[in-house]
């Protein structure tokens, strides 16, 4: 049977899932489908290109259309389609902010956000610049979540001095942050009338 760039994909993931990002080698992944290791970089040149991959995988169903609604509301659905995907995947957050950060993945997910605040009716730059922000949050606040889950799972997490941290839900903190950016964006809307 001839190897496939979806079945790289697919053992991949679910090397991810099990193990996490740091198990997640070409030697271990080469085993799992019953090839050497060179046969994977027939589909992938580096292990970089296929974290990217993963990180596409992973994001890809971000930017499905939404019925009509209001900025406001567009941008918190695919704020929290992003962290949901995230979520689904064992280390994805820090998965897709190495990719982000090599710019490696695609910037799908990232341009919807960017889209949704130019109609919104920010600038094309500021919107861009807007993106970015949103996409670094949910990363930084999916990445302490994840790790906050993991660590619990092993008997790692150490009590935290704030309460409101422990009694808070990983949503609702989402939330708080993510009202935040669209307050702030909703605030420079109004000033640009006022001007």
């Amino acid at each position: 049977m001839q190897l496939r760039r979806g079945d790289v994909l697919g053992g991949a993931i679910a090397i991810l899932d099990e193990y996490g990002l740091g198990d997640l080698t070409m030697r271990r992944l080469a085993t799992s489908l019953g090839v050497q290791p060179g046969a994977l970089y027939w589909h992938f040149p580096n292990k970089q290109t296929l974290l990217a991959a993963i990180t596409d995988e992973m994001l890809a169903r971000v930017s499905a259309p939404l019925d009509a609604q209001d900025w406001d509301a567009r941008l918190a659905t695919y704020a929290h389609r992003m962290r949901d995907a995230l979520l689904a995947h064992r280390d994805g957050a820090e998965l897709a902010a190495a990719s982000y950060s090599a710019r490696l993945a695609t910037n799908d997910a990232r341009d919807t956000l960017a889209r949704a605040c130019v109609e919104a009716g920010l600038p094309d730059d500021e919107s861009e610049l807007a993106a970015d922000t949103l996409l670094y949050y949910i990363l930084g606040q999916t990445m302490d979540e994840q790790s906050r889950m993991q660590m619990d799972s092993h008997g790692a997490l150490v009590e935290d001095a704030s309460p409101l941290y422990d009694s808070t839900s990983g949503t609702a903190r989402f939330d708080y942050g993510l009202s935040l950016f669209v307050d702030g964006v909703r605030s420079r809307l109004r000033a640009a009338v006022r001007d």
